[in-house]
């Protein structure tokens, strides 16, 4: 990692002879500066993408501050972890990064420190647990940006039609619900189980979660083939995948299309977030949220996740970035950017009208669910690579050997802890 570091900051040395700084920042002799954001797309269409909303915050930015004009370029889920990783290596670093995780750029001593690039009004603004929970060793690089949790959400029609009272509470149910589905609703997949590149980490950590396994112990270390984990896979195998109960590979099976199948009447139940409400209700789906079935009772703490704003170092415009994220940081994008996708607020200002308008009627089984949520090791410098290993073989354990699958990834992320 220093070597590659070293490699950058030579790279970066060599390029200072041009007007445009090293990486997506560029400068001029006139003193206008531009800040590459680079950013997560939030949108399942063309229609509602990420990138409306960023051009926009970005024009009134420079609207208000005319010597800093703002590069914004949108990446999906699916690609935007190897293409950033990607601008790294190749020494065009972005100035401001929004995604899904922070640890590994903190590991390679990439990032500002978050009271270097925010004001002290805003950082008083982040509320308490997600602000700590963007902390390495005590210190704050993440900057939480969204934040969400999982539910259980089912089709009450086609519940009917299977003749089905209420949410299940257990797996036991959950598989017996979906056998009824299976006979009195031909055509609807039972359960929608996403295992694909693009969330294979959440949708794993929940049937986990589900059997009083998880990541990592009580001391961090990481535990992906602990027999609970293994015991949870095993079941879904068994239970749902093999009975013809959900897709018929889980792992080349991506969330969006999992949600997208739901708001089309064509899934009955899958774990979901706040932004499927909306897309359920565009489909005209009649739809019931619960707490997420477990293996003898329902979760006492669900999934919870925070995505990320965070700020490079390496264009040297801190100065412009602390202007922009204070300006992103406003009420009135993060309660526009919330409303748009149906997430909920990391910042006091944004809950406190969220949870006050009567508009959010929809998210208060999610606002209830937080406070219990258990979140990634977000503050492990390895974890970033972790997932991505996830991402990417996770979802075989339902199709392969559960044990060696996840052994195989335990001995990746226990590499990962030594390499760093």
């Amino acid at each position: 990692m220093n070597k590659r570091i070293l490699a950058l900051s030579a790279a970066c040395a060599i390029g200072a002879l041009t007007l445009t700084a090293c990486g997506g920042g560029g400068g001029s002799a006139d003193g206008e500066v531009t800040l590459k954001l680079v950013a997560a797309d939030y949108g399942d269409k063309a229609s509602n993408s990420s990138t409306a909303y960023w051009q926009d915050v970005a024009k009134r930015f420079t609207a208000a501050n005319p010597k800093i004009k703002i590069d914004v370029q949108v990446i999906n889920w699916n690609d935007i972890d190897a293409q950033v990783k990607t601008m790294i290596q190749s020494g065009n670093v972005p100035d401001v990064l929004q995604t899904g995780g922070y640890a590994d750029k903190v590991a390679d001593r990439l990032l500002h420190k978050a009271d270097e690039v925010l004001s002290e009004k805003t950082r008083a603004n982040l509320i308490d647990s997600f602000a700590q929970a963007g902390e390495v060793d005590g210190t704050q690089y993440g900057i939480p940006f969204v934040s969400s949790a999982r539910a259980l959400f089912y089709n009450k029609d086609v519940f009917a039609k299977a003749g089905i009272t209420e949410a299940p509470r257990t797996w036991d149910e959950v598989a017996a619900a979906a056998e009824k589905i299976k006979a009195k609703a031909p055509g609807v997949t039972p359960y929608a189980l996403p295992l694909g590149p693009e969330e294979a980490q959440g949708e794993s950590l929940i049937w986990e979660l589900g059997n009083g396994g998880g990541y990592t112990d009580g001391e961090g270390k990481y535990t992906l083939d602990s027999k609970a984990n293994v015991e949870a896979f095993s079941w879904l195998k068994s239970h749902l995948v093999e009975p013809g109960l959900t897709y018929a590979n889980p792992a080349t099976t991506d969330r969006k299309t999992a949600f997208a199948d739901f708001a089309a009447g064509k899934a009955a139940m899958l774990n979901g977030h706040p932004s499927l409400i909306q897309m359920a209700k565009d489909g005209k789906v009649d739809y019931g949220v619960a707490p997420i079935p477990g293996r003898s009772s329902v979760l006492t703490s669900t999934l919870g996740v925070a995505d990320w704003m965070m700020a490079f170092k390496d264009n040297g415009h801190q100065e412009e970035i602390r202007k922009f994220l204070d300006f992103a940081y406003s009420k009135e994008n993060t309660l526009k950017f919330n409303e748009t996708y149906n997430l909920m607020p990391v910042t006091e200002d944004t809950l406190k009208e969220m949870t006050g308008n009567g508009k959010h009627q929809d998210l208060e089984p999610f606002f209830e669910l937080l406070p219990n949520a258990v979140f990634y090791p977000l503050g492990d410098t390895t974890w970033d690579v972790v997932s991505a290993e996830i991402k990417k073989s996770g979802g075989t354990a339902v199709s392969g050997d559960p044990a060696k699958v996840l052994g195989e990834l335990q001995k990746k992320a226990q590499d990962a802890v030594a390499d760093q």
